[in-house]
């Protein structure tokens, strides 16, 4: 197994997984926290828009060509992420008390977007040289000639489905309620 491989399997099955599993930590976090009565449905849009941030990427990775392009997007989109985990944890923090187990759930999830563009750039050096001059920047958008195995692709979107869009939708909706149900009183 070459080095590649290593990376390739470190990507796929350690830092993926793992940020999946740090997600619905967080999540456990704030029900736990009962955010809907404090910083309230707000905050799920905040996180609700950090998970499409990295969705974008993450989509990319799966199905695309590595290109000059697509680290270029990648890159993009984790400033945004992290714009947004300012704003988050700002806003969080001004309602209701984050607590350290929480701090150290969103250290995990600042630090694995970091770490998995990390691995696509090593898998990709010259790619991502070319964004800064050393060779031929390539900006396609193409469809991967050997693509991921579907068993991968399918388990790591129904684990994002089950773990990430389903209980930030419940979280969301959560909040709502309780507003609806204040504006009653």
């Amino acid at each position: 197994m070459g080095p590649d491989e290593v990376l390739r399997g470190m990507l796929m099955y350690f830092v993926l997984p793992l940020w999946l599993a740090a997600g619905f930590a967080d999540y456990l976090c704030h029900r736990a926290s009962h955010i809907e009565k404090t910083s309230g449905w707000k905050e799920s849009v905040l996180h609700l828009a950090q998970f499409a941030e990295m969705a974008v990427p993450v989509l990319a990775a799966l199905f695309l060509e590595i290109t000059s392009g697509v680290i270029l997007l990648m890159m993009v989109f984790l400033v945004f992420h992290e714009a947004t985990a300012i704003w988050d944890v700002r806003y969080a923090s001004s309602r209701r008390e984050v607590s350290p187990t929480e701090q150290h759930v969103h250290s995990v999830l600042e630090m694995l977007p970091l770490t998995g563009l990390l691995l696509v750039i090593a898998l990709h050096w010259p790619a991502f040289a070319a964004l800064f001059g050393y060779g031929t920047p390539d900006f396609a958008f193409r469809l991967k000639q050997s693509p991921l195995p579907l068993t991968y692709i399918v388990t790591m979107l129904a684990l994002t489905a089950l773990l990430e869009v389903l209980p930030y939708f419940e979280e969301l909706v959560r909040g709502l309620r309780y507003r609806a149900r204040q504006a009653k009183d």
